[in-house]
């Protein structure tokens, strides 16, 4: 009888040794943990039924068969597949429950199902650690993606924001030699062009490799170099008027600055036959306020299709409390932003208004 004893224990506990010193074999666990179901079910079958009679001693290797079972069952919860283990852990667990069936007599089946339902609670536990930990593992790996996302999010922002506005800055200048007839004047502003997009790129791979913090690209004084730019690529001027008296913080200032460098990448994408920008910049009701508006886009939008570019402007200026809405204006189109200055009494702290405009209904790219 000690064979019969000793048979089920080696099983459970070889099982349970197995996937936790073998990381391979824990995609294979359900495979396991039948076989030493089974063998445990087997055994206790055979003493209830009275073909086996207990061994003297045999119940403390009994139990140490029931504490592998238990483990077995946090296991397979902990690492099998979500549908595989709703089956083998409660067979693991009710192997372990049943076990004392085979040297203990209940003077009545409630007795019995007393007894082992008061011994499965291991079971249970074990269960319980494993979906708990199981739990955890799901949360931080979904931590994770999220940060991969929202990182690429964040270069797919700059890169849109930035690189793109120089690159269709090379084109126009580009364009404009070949019409001006001033093809040395027009390289070199596709060269100064070309190093800014460099210098972009250079700053984020920087804070890849580097993994140094995010430091503003942008603020307002470059609002009026960036207009400045913008006129001199295209036949239509900006027309800039900033406040002088307005201050803000870096980070505000820098949003402000990307505002202004889509909108005008938007006008020269999708409104070539623009003659004229008006860009304004300054503080009215405690907020931060940039209104832009152009007179070159008609009623057909031709062959390109706008992109996210004020989608995503538009949520991260919800992000500071503001709203920034888009819409046709006589012949153009027009952007307003509006953006809570720091610690200001007239701005609301949750300014962001539900009968905001969707960007993206506008033209953007």
């Amino acid at each position: 009888m000690w064979v019969a004893a000793s048979v089920p224990v080696l099983v459970a506990v070889g099982a349970a040794a197995a996937v936790l010193f073998r990381r391979p074999l824990r995609s294979r666990l359900p495979a396991l943990v039948w076989p030493a179901a089974a063998v445990s079910f087997a055994v206790t079958l055979a003493c209830v039924l009275g073909v086996a009679a207990p061994a003297p001693g045999a119940g403390a290797l009994w139990m140490t068969e029931s504490l592998a079972l238990m483990a077995l069952t946090g296991l397979v919860v902990r690492y099998a597949p979500p549908r595989q283990a709703a089956a083998a852990a409660p067979a693991a667990g009710l192997a372990a429950s049943v076990w004392l069936l085979r040297s203990f007599t209940p003077a009545s089946p409630l007795e019995g199902v007393g007894v082992c339902a008061f011994w499965g609670l291991g079971a249970l536990l074990a269960a319980a650690v494993g979906g708990y930990l199981r739990h955890v593992e799901a949360r931080e790996t979904r931590a994770v993606a999220d940060a991969r996302a929202a990182l690429r999010l964040r270069l797919a922002r700059d890169l849109h924001d930035f690189v793109a506005h120089d690159i269709s800055e090379m084109v126009a200048h580009a364009q404009a030699g070949t019409v001006t007839g001033d093809p040395l004047r027009a390289l070199e502003r596709v060269e100064a062009a070309g190093q800014r997009a460099m210098s972009m790129l250079d700053r984020t791979l920087d804070m890849l490799h580097h993994d140094r913090p995010r430091s503003p690209a942008g603020d307002l004084s470059g609002i009026r170099a960036a207009a400045e730019r913008f006129s001199a690529a295209g036949a239509a001027q900006v027309r800039l008027r900033v406040d002088p008296h307005v201050t803000v913080p870096a980070e505000l200032g820098a949003l402000a600055y990307r505002i202004v460098v889509e909108g005008l990448t938007n006008v020269r994408r999708h409104a070539p036959q623009a003659t004229r920008v008006g860009l304004t910049v300054g503080a009215e009701s405690g907020a931060l306020e940039i209104t832009m508006a152009n007179d070159g886009v008609t009623g057909a939008r031709g062959g390109r299709r706008g992109g996210s570019g004020l989608a995503g402007l538009a949520a991260l200026v919800r992000e500071q409390g503001g709203d920034l809405a888009t819409e046709a204006v006589g012949d153009g189109w027009s952007l307003i932003a509006r953006l809570p200055l720091a610690q200001s009494p007239e701005w609301p702290p949750a300014s962001s208004s539900p009968t905001t405009r969707k960007a993206s209904a506008a033209p953007s790219g």
